[in-house]
């Protein structure tokens, strides 16, 4: 009876315990407010005291997933007792107004399945502000921001103008992941992008605020349409990293990533026509500060002899914009089409620099040719106003030649633009040749020839080399761990091109290694930048069968380019990551299934 009692008190002891030791685990939804706006948005955060597998969010039907999921993890210690909190966050956008249910959430904790409670949403019209603390989503929103600064918004047609796109940033804010969404197209300018070297973080103020910005975007700008144009838009996907409130063991606040849409807004351009007043009739649409000359490379020379005549424009303009004047010479020179140059370089200044057509004249005869005066007219921007430049009169001497026979002798060296007939002389074909040497050539016979029996052999002699050949590729394509290997480290070469030119440079080539590491892992697993976390990695690799050396070698390459952020880096150190993260994705792909 005894014995009986005490294994009936053993039981209960067991069951009790099974029953405490299951108590002690939780895992519930906490939404950020259960009644808000169609406008607003809605965060759900699903959190457990002890690490599980195989996390199963609600389908979310009647909301939009705008983030997530992100994943945040807390290990702390406090009176010897451990504190372990992980929390999967979503945030949501209702489609709809009225009262939603978001379903249970489902996750495995020690082999038990454990789901949480349902929660009821009452979703009503739009509001002007959120109703409470506002949510992460909103939080971004205000502290990030994409301006394009406009040089002028009233400019002349053909009038230079510039365009910079900043991104706004304060200063508790961090932002990663950035990639242009849509790129502005300028259809009624001409336009040229100003390359930017590296993202250089900057202060500045915005609406009186302090804010860092960097400059993602230079344009140049010449609108070539009168009237108001419109700027497209530049749009960014952007992770915003915002602090949670929580600290991680280290006292370290744990930020929480939001994915946000950001634009710069349209601008309108109102472009004003050139002036009709005083327009000369030989304007051709130069606008800017310029200079023009017209210069020859010798003024003496013999008939047949050429010489060059260079017409040029140069100063700052819309110099690519417009065509220079035309070169008048007479009948008598040979003038062949002009060569022509340009020597522009373009930064937020403008077109600066100079273009110029060179023509190749060849006189015929003896005398004295002049080149008429020729005149350039733009539009100064300084003193809105049109002006001419004239060159002076060019004479080309020819010394000696055929002589050209015209009525008046005293005409031959006035008359520039008529034809000219030719007297007959006995001198005047007198510099060709009407001599030659020739030589007698004999032809042999092709057949039984040198070449008649290479021709004849050379395609019985081409089989075995064809057969040779052959069998290297077909050995080298039966190699598919070889080939596998090749590709793998092209793969690697094309994904970190870009952190290979950043080399030294630390910020920008740990963005662009960082980058290069996740649209590695887009391509191959199909996943979305948001859904990056350094668990889902792990799971995601090991479950395409990647051995644990190589995803452990990925993983901490992601923490290294973290970790540059705040430390100083050497150059040894930024080539080492290079390396090893070239070696750590040739390493998967030859491992991935």
């Amino acid at each position: 009876m005894q014995v009986q009692s005490f294994k009936n008190i053993v039981v209960l002891l067991i069951l009790f315990l099974g029953v405490f030791s299951q108590a002690q685990v939780k895992f519930e939804a906490k939404v950020s407010k259960k009644k808000l706006g169609i406008n607003e948005r809605l965060r759900i955060d699903f959190e457990m005291n002890k690490d599980g597998d195989n996390f199963v969010p609600p389908s979310f039907e009647d909301f939009t997933v705008v983030g997530g999921p992100n994943t945040s993890l807390m290990n702390s210690y406090a009176n010897g007792k451990k504190t372990y909190l992980k929390t999967y966050s979503y945030f949501l956008a209702p489609k709809k107004r009225g009262k939603f249910t978001i379903k249970q959430a489902k996750i495995e904790i020690d082999g038990e399945i454990y789901k949480t409670f349902p929660i009821t949403i009452t979703v009503t019209a739009a509001v002007d502000r959120p109703n409470g603390p506002p949510d992460a989503s909103d939080v971004a929103s205000e502290n990030i921001h994409l301006v394009a600064e406009v040089s002028k918004t009233n400019p002349y047609l053909n009038e230079g103008l510039t365009v910079v796109y900043k991104l706004y940033v304060s200063p508790e804010t961090g932002v990663s992941n950035w990639r242009e969404k849509d790129n502005p197209r300028y259809n009624d300018f001409w336009s040229q992008n100003i390359e930017i070297k590296g993202l250089n973080i900057q202060k500045g103020l915005y609406k009186g605020e302090e804010y860092r910005f960097v400059v993602l975007r230079k344009t140049v700008l010449y609108p070539q349409k009168i009237g108001k144009l419109k700027l497209e838009p530049l749009v960014l996907d952007v992770t915003v990293e915002i602090p949670s409130g929580r600290a991680d063991i280290f006292g370290r606040q744990i930020m929480t990533k939001v994915p946000k849409t950001i634009t710069a807004g349209s601008r309108t351009i109102n472009v004003k026509p050139l002036p009709e007043q005083g327009k000369p009739s030989d304007f051709k649409g130069a606008v800017g500060d310029f200079n023009f000359n017209v210069t020859t490379s010798k003024s003496q020379l013999n008939a047949t002899e050429s010489l060059q005549a260079k017409i040029e424009v140069s100063g700052k303009g819309n110099l690519k914009l417009f065509e220079l004047p035309k070169l008048t010479t007479p009948s008598s020179l040979e003038v062949y089409e002009p060569e022509h140059k340009e020597s522009v370089r373009t930064n937020l200044s403008g077109m600066q620099g100079r273009i110029s057509d060179t023509y190749t004249i060849v006189p015929q005869y003896r005398g004295k040719y002049p080149l008429p005066a020729i005149s350039f007219s733009y539009f100064d921007l300084k003193t809105e106003s049109y002006k001419r430049i004239t060159s002076d009169d060019i004479v080309i001497d020819v010394l000696e030649g055929p002589t050209a026979a015209i009525n008046n002798t005293d005409e031959a060296t006035a008359t520039t633009n008529t034809k000219q007939t030719v007297r007959p002389a006995t001198n005047t074909f007198a510099f060709i040749k009407t001599t030659s040497n020739w030589s007698s050539i004999v032809s042999k016979p092709f057949f039984k020839s040198s070449g008649f029996w290479a021709m004849l052999l050379l395609p019985f002699l081409a089989i075995p080399v064809a057969i040779v050949i052959r069998k290297a590729k077909d050995k080298r394509d039966a190699d598919v761990q070889g080939n596998r290997i090749r590709k793998a480290d092209r793969l690697a070469r094309k994904y970190l091109s870009e952190a290979k030119k950043n080399l030294g440079q630390k910020d920008v080539f740990y963005e662009s290694l960082e980058r290069a590491l996740h649209n590695y892992l887009k391509a191959k697993l199909n996943i979305e930048t948001s859904d990056f976390n350094k668990e889902k990695i792990d799971a995601l690799l090991a479950k395409r069968q990647v051995e644990r050396e190589a995803i452990s070698g990925f993983i901490s390459i992601l923490e290294n380019c973290e970790l540059a952020r705040y430390t100083p880096i050497t150059q040894v150190t930024m080539q080492n990551d290079y390396d090893k993260s070239a070696k750590t994705i040739s390493l998967i792909d030859k491992q991935i299934r």
